[in-house]
């Protein structure tokens, strides 16, 4: 650990208010970590009882194992500063932040874009350059008491990034973020806040990693995205954490009139992973395509939970999620879709496919309709299945080995949802990622 970092065992009120105190934050956000550190201390742990977590049993988590690292060095500029290897200079000039274990290592903007407004910062910098922001839009959709996860990132949340893109600013090229844990035991806090205001366009993508794939940790994050009218927002989360490390994430998005949001999910690493991940169409004309990726392999259990709220008329929603499986790993995902009360010409769609390559992984689907309208079109699909061996052989007929037919396989039943990514790097490294994952070389 460095020398100017400090670690805090333990996650009390005082350790929420040593945070903001470390930080200097303003009086209102110390007020909001005690608040939500009270409702973490009261509410326990989510058992099998209940139905949001009947499939995911989460008796294995001992949190006293974890710590709460944070800093108060100020956030680099980039000229001195750790890089990933495999970032060209481009992408670290034109917009880059880089997170180690709740610091940001690394944070550029090119100066164009900065010029005209936007601003892409970390969490503890944002919250001394751009309060207002953070007062205004952090934590108000994640609850913290639906939930102890919700409030214990709402009471100890101290790194992430903000990303604020004015009215009518058009980003023709992708921003980037890296966070990941490299020392063991320790907890992640981070936190996505995205703000495109009237007519904006950006694309961000943001990858979770390991640099040591034998260290625990543990991952309580939270995303947030508000879209003001005619806005387009390509948001590409990779989790890719080691198989240590505990996942938990509260993810929120909220659409005005006639915004479009294309969010793409990918869920690759993790002992355990449980999401919570809701958009919600307000204004006429939004419409959302929410798009799943998963790769399990081993004892992982990875449980998404999707919710497409409609809660005005004429407003659209797709939902493609797809799951490869092997070994002993479970997937569960339980989609909804809401229709508010008079939010008629509705259409809106959840499809969930599985892929099952051994006899003892498991899969389970569970969509939902929740519609109080009458003039709607809301459907949902859901498949699971295992490979036809006469696909198998007819590709080993041509010459390939079985894992590599397997592979062909694979790659063809991802490709519905790839083929709906606009950037051609982002698709070849999920499909790297997923060869890799499921371990077909």
């Amino acid at each position: 650990m460095e020398a100017n970092q400090i670690v805090t065992n333990g996650f009390t009120s005082e350790s929420a208010a040593k945070i903001s105190r470390l930080q200097n934050e303003p009086p209102w956000m110390l007020e909001r970590r005690i608040q939500a550190s009270q409702i973490f201390e009261q509410l326990p742990l989510p058992k099998t009882n209940s139905e949001n977590w009947r499939r995911t049993d989460i008796r294995g988590l001992n949190l006293k194992q974890f710590q709460l690292a944070t800093s108060n060095r100020p956030q680099p500029n980039g000229k001195h500063s750790e890089i990933f290897p495999g970032i060209n200079e481009e992408q670290k000039d034109s917009g880059l932040i880089v997170q180690k274990d709740a610091t940001v290592v690394y944070s550029a903007l090119s100066d164009t874009l900065t010029n005209r407004g936007v601003y892409f910062s970390g969490f503890k910098t944002a919250l001394d350059e751009r309060p207002d922001l953070l007062e205004a839009y952090l934590c108000q959709t994640i609850q913290s008491e639906e939930n102890k996860f919700n409030a214990m990132h709402n009471a100890f949340l101290q790194s992430g990034y903000v990303l604020y893109v004015p009215k009518g600013v058009v980003i023709d090229f992708p921003l980037r973020v890296i966070v990941s844990l490299s020392n063991e035991a320790i907890a992640d806090f981070s936190h996505t806040l995205i703000i495109a205001e009237d007519e904006s366009q950006v694309t961000i993508l943001e990858e979770h990693l390991s640099v040591d794939q034998q260290g625990q940790g543990l991952h309580c994050g939270g995303v947030e995205m508000f879209l003001g009218r005619n806005a387009f927002v390509n948001y590409a989360q990779i989790q890719n954490w080691n198989k240590k490390v505990w996942n938990f994430s509260t993810q929120r998005a909220k659409l005005e009139r006639g915004a479009n949001l294309r969010w793409i999910t990918t869920s690759l690493g993790s002992c355990l992973s449980k999401l919570d991940q809701l958009v919600e169409m307000n204004g006429e004309g939004s419409h959302a395509d929410l798009l799943g990726l998963t790769a399990t392999h081993a004892r992982q259990h990875i449980d998404i939970h999707t919710y497409q709220k409609h809660a005005v008329s004429n407003s659209t929603s797709n939902l493609l999620y797809r799951n490869v499986l092997k070994d002993r790993s479970r997937t569960v995902w339980r989609g909804m879709i809401e229709v508010h009360k008079g939010a008629q010409k509705i259409d809106s769609y959840q499809q969930n496919d599985n892929l099952i390559l051994s006899k003892q992984a498991r899969a389970d689907t569970i969509p939902g309709l929740e519609i109080l309208a009458d003039d709607v079109r809301c459907t949902h699909g859901a498949t699971a299945g295992k490979i036809d061996p006469d696909q198998i052989f007819y590709l080993m007929s041509r010459g390939l080995s079985y894992n590599q037919a397997e592979q062909v396989i694979v790659n063809g039943f991802f490709e519905s949802v790839l083929e709906r990514i606009p950037l051609e790097y982002l698709r070849n490294q999920l499909q790297e990622s997923i060869v890799g994952k499921l371990q077909l070389n």
